[in-house]
């Protein structure tokens, strides 16, 4: 056919033009993430939001970190706006290693790789150990957004049993066997989004569990450092079974800015080189201005000084919530006070649907999360989460009484 030909075929009068390849078909079967769909629906000024997940912007140390900023540009320009090497600044890691190892756990530079946030640190994990179809171990419930992860590298998502304290060792070398799963996804410490922190006795039955059946663990560390009560408890990690197979997540969006975009992944080479090429087909690099920011935030500022001022503010904002909660509540709910983080999980009454009744307490001003998207496996309706950290006590009250009245006569 002329070149002549093709030209008067694809000019045919009456010819309708052919419809476009169809998506892939992991982005026809994920959904978005509801949180952020809620999130949208309630940005109205007037409404008390427990949804989010943000925190409280008024308590950034803006100033530190415009300053830090200022003075990379203004020393070191040519390089804060390069490009950069894919593994992240030696400087930032440098100091994030010494960080980690001041919390007992052994860690140098090289055995880092700087994310563009910890959820960026997960998908690159998906990419390096997933193939369609591997069986990826979750709690339940479990973080929403990892959910989404491992749904759209294709894996078969199964929840491991588990109680107050987290999954259940012997549910979990049950599964292992039975599945063959290539890892376990957790929130240890202030889980997301129930708030639970795993003893230190169950972290330790994991990594046996783990190191007894072969299995990678991907410890998710975004809240550890907002601890308002009790003793640090150390990371899966640390652990001896579990040092050469566990991933461990970090982030500075909780303790410093989530703008900034940055987490970091901490694993052993092989897998941490695995996702230093997955980075380079995603992103190349981490904003080289940022990484350079937060280094010189960490050399100039009192990183640990400014969280435990945040810490402060954020436990009495969890005190006020719990106060008020048994007042809002229908008779028979039940809910946690947890340790820390920035969440509290709350279950009604069997015979209540909290997504059915979302928009109803929409209609009062407030808003909270459903429960049933966090679940990989059957959902428990009664259930949702709150958001304490982003209100004042006194938002705090008033959101709860909005709550209390959006509930009141539900049978």
């Amino acid at each position: 056919m002329t070149v002549a030909s093709v030209a008067a075929l694809a000019s045919t009068p009456g010819s309708a033009p052919a419809s476009v390849p169809p998506l892939a078909a992991r982005a026809r079967a994920i959904g978005g993430s509801p949180v952020r769909d809620i999130l949208a629906v309630t940005a109205r000024p007037e409404v008390i939001n427990f949804a989010g997940g943000l925190p409280a912007p008024e308590l950034f140390d803006r100033e530190g970190v415009a300053a830090a900023f200022r003075q990379v540009l203004e020393e070191t320009p040519g390089r804060a706006l390069q490009y950069a090497t894919t593994e992240g600044e030696p400087a930032l890691r440098e100091r994030l290693a010494q960080r980690m190892a001041a919390r007992g756990l052994p860690t140098n530079a090289d055995d880092l790789l700087v994310t563009t946030g910890s959820q960026q640190a997960l998908s690159l994990l998906a990419t390096a150990l997933l193939d369609p179809g591997d069986t990826v171990l979750v709690e339940d419930p479990c973080y929403l957004a990892a959910l989404q992860v491992f749904g759209l590298a294709g894996a078969r998502v199964v929840a491991v049993p588990g109680d107050a304290d987290g999954p259940d060792p012997e549910a979990l070398a049950d599964l292992v066997v039975r599945e063959r799963p290539k890892l376990l996804y957790t929130v240890p410490t202030f889980q997301n989004p129930t708030g639970r922190t795993l003893p230190a006795e169950r972290r330790a039955a994991l990594a046996t569990v783990a190191a007894r059946h072969g299995l990678w663990i991907v410890e998710d560390d975004p809240y550890g450092e907002l601890r308002y009560d009790g003793e640090r408890v150390p990371w899966i990690a640390a652990h001896p079974d579990a040092r050469d197979r566990t991933v461990l997540l970090g982030s500075f969006s909780k303790v410093m800015a989530p703008g900034l975009r940055l987490g970091w992944l901490r694993a052993p080479v092989e897998l941490r080189r695995a996702c230093a090429v997955a980075k380079q087909a995603a992103d190349l690099h981490t904003p080289t201005v940022n990484q350079l920011a937060a280094a010189r935030y960490l050399a100039d500022t009192d990183l640990d000084a400014h969280v435990a001022r945040v810490a402060a503010v954020y436990r009495e904002r969890r005190d006020a919530m719990l106060t008020g909660l048994r007042e809002a509540l229908p008779e028979g709910s039940a809910w946690n006070r947890p340790e820390g983080g920035m969440f509290l999980w709350v279950r009604l009454p069997e015979t209540y649907d909290t997504a059915a009744l979302l928009p109803r307490v929409v209609q009062e001003d407030v808003a909270y999360v459903p429960g049933a998207p966090f679940y990989a496996g059957e959902p428990d309706r009664s259930t949702l989460r709150l958001c304490f950290v982003t209100q004042t006590p006194e938002e705090i009250g008033e959101g709860l009484r909005r709550l209390g009245r959006g509930l009141r006569g539900v049978a």
